[in-house]
Order: C-alpha cells, then sequence, then structure tokens
C-alpha cells in the first residue's frame, strides 16, 4: 500500500479506537480485554507471515527495533485501557493529541533535532493552557478520577518516546515483520500483567458489544493498525507520524457524544480547540511565516 494510503488508514483506526478501547472495556477486565485483543493479532500476524512468507529478522538491531515498539504499545495501551474505565473516549484522543508536540520535545534531546522556534514554543504553551481546560472540565464539571487523566498524560507520553526511539535504530524491515515481533514481545507481558491483576474471566458478564469491539480492536487497531503505522514511520519523521493525531480527535470526540453519549462542555470544546489549533501552529506555523518573508523580500 502507498504510504498516502497507510497514513489515512492510521487516522481511520486510531479515530475509533479510543471508544473501541472503552466499549471493550466495558463487561471485560481492562487487562483481559487488551491481552486477547493483543494474542488474536499475534495469531493473525503468524498465520499472515506464513502464509505470504515474509521473512521476519531476529537480530541484535530487529530485536531492539521490536523492544522499543513494544515498549510504547505495553505501557501506553495498558494505561488507556486503565483510562477508558473512567475518561470518555473524545478526551482520550484529544490529550493524544499532543503527541506531535511531545514527540518533538523527545526528538530535540534523542535525535538532535532543531530546538524549538518562538512560533513552536507558543504553541507549546497553548496547547498546555488548552490540555489544563479539557482536564479540568473533566474532574470537576463530570467528575472524572485525577488518576485517569493521569493515565492518558503518561499514556501519550510512552507513544510519543516510543516512536522517537524507533528512529534510533539503523534497520529497514518489512512492516508485517516489525508487526509481528513487537506483538511477539507485548502478548506474553499483557498475559502476565492480566495473570498478576487475578487472572479473572468472568465470561458470563461480558456483552455482545464487548467482544466486537475486542475483536475490532485486535484486527484493525493492532494487526492492520500497527502494519500501516510500522509502514508509515519507516517513510516519515515521526513527528509527522504523530501528526495523525492532529486528525483524529475531531472524529473520536464525535463519535463518543453519537455512540457512546458523551457529554460535550463548553469548556470542553473550547479546550479541544485550542489544543487542535495548536497543533497547527506547531506544524504550520514556522512555514507560514517564511513563506510570508519571502512574498515580502520579493515585492521589496
Amino acid at each position: 500500500m502507498p504510504v498516502q494510503g497507510s497514513y489515512l488508514f492510521v487516522i481511520l483506526v486510531w479515530s475509533t479506537t479510543p471508544l473501541g478501547i472503552v466499549w471493550s472495556a466495558e463487561t471485560m477486565p481492562p487487562t483481559l480485554s487488551v491481552f486477547l485483543r493483543m494474542l488474536i493479532a499475534l495469531v493473525l500476524a503468524v498465520v499472515i507471515v506464513f502464509t505470504l512468507k515474509i521473512h521476519v529478522p531476529w537480530s541484535k538491531k530487529s530485536c531492539l527495533l521490536y523492544f522499543y515498539s513494544a515498549a510504547g504499545i505495553v505501557v501506553g495501551m495498558l494505561l488507556s485501557y486503565l483510562a477508558a474505565q473512567t475518561v470518555p473516549s473524545g478526551v482520550i484522543s484529544l490529550v493524544f493529541g499532543l503527541a506531535p508536540i511531545i514527540s518533538g520535545l523527545f526528538a530535540q534531546k534523542i535525535l538532535s533535532e532543531q530546538a524549538f522556534t518562538p512560533v513552536k514554543l507558543i504553541a507549546l504553551l497553548f496547547s498546555i493552557l488548552g490540555l489544563f481546560l479539557v482536564c479540568k472540565t473533566q474532574i470537576q464539571q463530570l467528575e472524572v478520577p485525577v488518576e485517569g487523566i493521569i493515565y492518558v498524560l503518561m499514556a501519550v507520553t510512552s507513544f510519543s518516546l516510543s516512536g522517537v526511539m524507533i528512529k534510533t535504530v539503523p534497520i529497514t524491515i518489512h512492516s508485517m515483520a516489525t508487526t509481528l515481533g513487537a506483538l511477539a514481545f507485548v502478548t506474553p507481558v499483557f498475559a502476565l500483567i492480566w495473570l498478576a491483576a487475578g487472572g479473572e474471566i468472568n465470561y458470563e458478564q461480558w456483552q455482545m458489544k464487548s467482544i466486537l469491539a475486542t475483536g475490532y480492536l485486535a484486527l484493525f487497531g493492532s494487526l492492520l493498525g500497527f502494519l500501516a503505522y510500522f509502514h508509515v514511520l519507516q517513510k516519515l519523521p515521526a513527528s509527522t507520524v504523530a501528526l495523525t493525531t492532529l486528525f483524529t480527535p475531531v472524529f473520536a470526540v464525535s463519535l463518543g457524544a453519537l455512540l457512546n453519549d458523551e457529554v460535550l462542555t463548553s469548556s470542553l470544546l473550547i479546550g479541544g480547540t485550542m489544543i487542535l489549533l495548536s497543533l497547527f501552529l506547531y506544524q504550520f506555523g514556522d512555514k507560514y511565516i517564511k513563506r510570508n518573508k519571502l512574498e515580502a523580500a520579493r515585492k521589496a
């Protein structure tokens, strides 16, 4: 698939993933839900790799790539599932919208990318103000527990760091190989986490919505979603890949309100708009100023 198609697919999947997480964990223990999701995705990935005869390397570099990929998945996914117990799906997506800026901060230190320009620093400040307004609304008006918001913030930080660390591994392999390798690392970890949490199944409490959501997340959120994500991550800068979260909050918030009766307060909408505007400023502000300076120089 062309990288543009993979990029659009990532946006589509990530727009629906927060709501899928909320639904899948409604009648299943969150640790079991995420474990089943990864286990199903791993089995499907193995079938595809063997059917298509895709080479999956296990060299030191490739395993390091799998490890960095898996670390972001384990921490980010587990915390997202825990947050989904109390935090609306739209808010989860909004907070994840900060990924490009957080990735940019990590990239400065790890990849030695250029320091933030004044415009990007303003965007960073604006995003923090928007995040504060969103979190304040959730905690005060909707009585969302503080720890739920903290879980989401830690999840997006882990996701952003993982994307940058992947860029430090100088190896290019098939996207499906990366997907299988990452799933091979994370699935046993999630199994241990589920067992450590008590290993509860309680299948008699499962509702069809949770079962279908788990299946959807396994196929699209994990297998095909990871495949597309690793594909674009190989072809595009980490901060550009993270920019997908600029588009997903709009769709995710809308889906949460329409399909899950999530409350949209005025403060939430204002804070969310501030976050999205800060991301536009972060990505396009310097380019706009540079273009205007060039046009002014030509006219002078």
